[in-house]
């Protein structure tokens, strides 16, 4: 299964990027066994001139031209459901064991994602109630599918 994350916003060099960049290596590198065939980036681009629902509307248009056609859709979003490591682990080896090919993980921009867009998607994913800067939102989730992935490998790196 290919795992897409699809961001608004481009991300610079710094802390983030470093360990996004570390996780996404890792996570290749230890899901390659276990059926997980790639882990990209696609970044699109933020609407700054617009506002509201016209700016939600034209990131979302653009967020789903990055996703892969056929793509299982897991929006983050504030509202959607939380889960711990485990059960975000089973359900990742549930849809490669289900036969998903593509998964897209989308990840709105600073001010989220569309209300069209969340209802269409598969999956609501949250990191807890509290918002997070979309740059961090990365971060958390590229180490969090490292995780999965640990966890699905029965690595140690996930000792809970």
């Amino acid at each position: 299964m290919r795992i897409e994350i699809c961001a608004v916003g481009r991300l610079r060099a710094g802390p983030e990027k470093t360990l996004i960049d570390d996780y996404m290596k890792r996570a290749e590198a230890a899901g390659r066994g276990l059926g997980f065939t790639g882990l990209t980036l696609t970044e699109v681009e933020e609407k700054r001139r617009l506002e509201g629902p016209k700016l939600k509307s034209a990131e979302a248009a653009l967020l789903r031209k990055a996703i892969p056609d056929g793509a299982r859709i897991v929006a983050l979003d504030e509202r959607g459901r939380m889960e711990g490591s485990e059960a975000f682990a089973a359900r990742l080896g549930q849809w490669r064991d289900s036969g998903t090919s593509d998964l897209a993980f989308v990840i709105g921009g600073a001010d989220g994602l569309d209300a069209d867009f969340r209802e269409q998607a598969d999956h609501l994913l949250a990191f807890g109630p509290m918002t997070w800067p979309h740059m961090l939102v990365r971060v958390l989730l590229t180490e969090q599918i490292y995780r999965a992935i640990s966890i699905l490998g029965n690595h140690p790196y996930h000792r809970a």
